[in-house]
């Protein structure tokens, strides 16, 4: 049995309890929220930026901060977090936006949820939504955007 045979024939499960025991993991999940954290900063600062002393509407607003803040993660994400700056920038880029935008999916509807089943304020429940969401994007973009 070849070695690639044996891999795919390991459980997930498996895979998943072995990869939390590593602390690289862990620090490297740090590393991508500390990255993300940046990532709301820069989103915010550029939609007070647009909206405000630019007086723009708050929807392209929003848009451009969503890109700039994408821009600003896929970097870091690439370069410090995963660490796979040799790697093909395009093709990473691509499947960076496509985790991206299944990432932001999976918050909206938890999103969705909370708001229209919950008495909380919109504000928690988005926060909650972005935790929901949070696995599913450091997840996506270790095992595809940045894998080796």
């Amino acid at each position: 049995m070849t070695d690639e045979a044996a891999a795919v024939e390991v459980p997930l499960h498996s895979r998943v309890r072995r990869g939390m025991k590593r602390p690289a993991n862990w620090a490297q999940l740090v590393r991508f929220l500390a990255v993300g954290a940046s990532g709301v900063a820069v989103n915010l600062v550029i939609f007070w930026i647009c909206v405000h002393p630019l007086d723009g509407n708050y929807r392209v607003a929003a848009v451009a901060a969503f890109v700039v803040a994408l821009a600003n993660n896929f970097w870091w994400n690439r370069h410090w977090t995963f660490g796979a700056g040799d790697g093909h920038v395009a093709f990473q880029a691509a499947r960076f936006l496509t985790i991206s935008l299944v990432a932001f999916g999976v918050n909206l509807l938890a999103l969705e949820l909370f708001v229209q089943t919950t008495s909380m304020s919109k504000v928690i429940a988005q926060a909650i939504a972005i935790a929901v969401a949070t696995p599913v994007n450091f997840l996506g973009n270790k095992l595809w955007s940045f894998a080796r």
